[in-house]
């Protein structure tokens, strides 16, 4: 059974910097697509990054701007969303999912197979 967890999140002031983390488990993610989405309250759940585990190609939403990079560690099985230059706007819920066998980055939520309970990101102005 394939586990997701989310880490990381927290209160941060505007200007500061968040990087969560994805520990995985339950099996080999190298046939994994990773990706990473939040959602704000009242909002539907959207796309942020996304990673393939083998390769490493990754593709990005327009609103990140290059503030946000995503990076996996093959040995600890862990992904991260490092987030710079936070502002209110960014505050949402932030999950983390997988996809299997996908090989390819993917935004569409739907695309996804498993899914982390998430994690609160919340910055102060």
């Amino acid at each position: 059974q394939v586990q997701l967890v989310e880490s990381g999140g927290g209160l941060v002031q505007a200007g500061g910097s968040l990087r969560l983390s994805c520990s995985a488990s339950g099996r080999s993610f190298s046939s994994y697509t990773m990706g990473w989405f939040r959602q704000a309250p009242g909002k539907e759940r959207e796309f942020v990054a996304t990673i393939v585990w083998t390769g490493g190609r990754t593709y990005y939403a327009d609103f990140v701007k290059g503030r946000f990079t995503i990076s996996r560690d093959n040995a600890k099985n862990t992904v991260y969303l490092q987030m710079n230059s936070l502002a209110p706007k960014h505050r949402a819920v932030y999950y983390c999912a997988a996809a299997y066998q996908a090989m390819m980055p993917l935004r569409d939520r739907t695309r996804y197979d498993y899914w982390g309970p998430g994690t609160q990101v919340t910055v102060a102005s």
